[in-house]
């Protein structure tokens, strides 16, 4: 009867050290991540997004299947996001199922170096950068190259670089690694979609425009036929280069805005306006649904004359359809700073994330 105990109680210590693991491991995933800044990491905070901060300086793991490469195909080389050391190249990489970047083998092994973590329980191989320390992941011993070895990378630890770019970033000694073929038919792809980009430039034309919490703006802007891309960011404050833990606080000045590229044989910057005016209040100052603050105030931001012409005269049109006084400023375009990362196309990256706009009917 004692020998049935022991053996009870061994079982129950497993199962409650897995838990235990599993949920270790949970915590240590992050999707969205916000860093207090420090003068100690506030350099690195302004180069990397909050993530990938996460990711190579405080060893967290990104999610599975929803990070940038985890099944990209171009034929390239991906380097150390923090310093540009190079580490993997597309010709050893491999769909492992896993949801993350997987390599058999290092470009340079001597570019990256190894240690034991027991951060769910057991005993895994850690890979760092050597030069720059970054946490990239770790390597198991059931991968299908020569060695075995299943270079498992986080993809927020890794910067991409084509194999038609590799000559320009100073690279070109990995050329080596890809066929004649490949790099030739690297280079006329990317040939290609610059005269394509050309193309569309002529036609094309920029909007700025803030209207609260800049998620909620993009998504349904961006939906907009005519609209070919949106960008979102800060404009209209006064410090330069502002991250969101300072523009959050409401004391630089800057509004959450949207810079929209839209193809102006499709659509008119009027009836982007239109669309303005009916997916955000313009009568509520400083303030779009729960979110108070001068980071959330209503403003076009004119480029040219002629728009800040379309935007005295459109606030004319949509007062007679708001009952309250429209309290949108407009103000010449100032230097639009990108937000980070993670704040481009959240909602595409977060379905059922947080928004207070919609379209009103009249």
């Amino acid at each position: 009867m004692r020998q049935y105990k022991w053996i009870l109680i061994i079982i129950i210590s497993c199962i409650s050290f897995s838990l235990m693991a599993k949920e270790t491991q949970k915590n240590k995933q992050t999707t969205k991540m916000e860093v207090p800044m420090s003068k100690d990491n506030s350099d690195l905070l302004k180069k990397l997004t909050p993530e990938q901060y996460a990711v190579t300086q405080q060893c967290n793991t990104e999610p599975p299947f929803k990070n940038a490469y985890w099944d990209k195909k171009d034929p390239g080389i991906y380097v150390d996001v923090v310093d540009g050391t190079p580490l993997f190249s597309s010709t050893d990489k491999y769909d492992s199922g896993t949801g993350w970047p997987s390599f058999t083998k290092p470009i340079e092994e001597e570019n990256i170096k190894t240690s034991v973590d027991y951060d769910i329980g057991y005993a895994r191989t850690e890979l760092k950068s050597k030069k720059a320390s970054s946490h990239l992941g770790h390597v198991f011993n059931d991968g299908p190259g020569p060695k075995g070895e299943r270079y498992c990378i986080n993809s927020a630890s890794l910067k991409f670089i084509a194999v038609a770019d590799l000559e320009k970033e100073g690279y070109g000694k990995y050329l080596k690694l890809f066929s004649k073929e490949v790099i030739d038919k690297s280079k006329a792809s990317k040939q290609a979609n610059s005269d394509d980009v050309a193309t569309a430039r002529s036609t094309q034309k920029v909007a700025i425009l803030a209207g609260g919490c800049f998620w909620g703006v993009e998504d349904l802007l961006r939906k907009v036929p005519g609209i070919v891309a949106t960008d979102v960011g800060y404009a209209g404050g006064k410090i330069d280069n502002p991250l969101y833990v300072q523009v959050k606080t409401g004391t630089t000045g800057h509004a959450e805005a949207v810079k929209i590229t839209y193809d102006s044989t499709v659509i008119t910057y009027d009836k982007i306006l239109d669309h303005f005016f009916q997916l955000h209040d313009p009568t509520t100052l400083n303030q779009q649904g729960n979110d108070i603050g001068t980071q959330y105030r209503s403003v076009i931001f004119y480029t040219e004359d002629q728009q800040r012409e379309v935007a005295e005269k459109k606030i004319n049109e949509w007062q007679k359809k708001w009952k309250k006084p429209i309290v949108t400023q407009i103000e010449k375009a100032p230097k639009f700073y990108p937000a980070e990362d993670y704040h481009q196309d959240y909602l595409i990256k977060n379905p059922g994330g947080y928004t207070c706009h919609y379209y009103r009917k009249f």
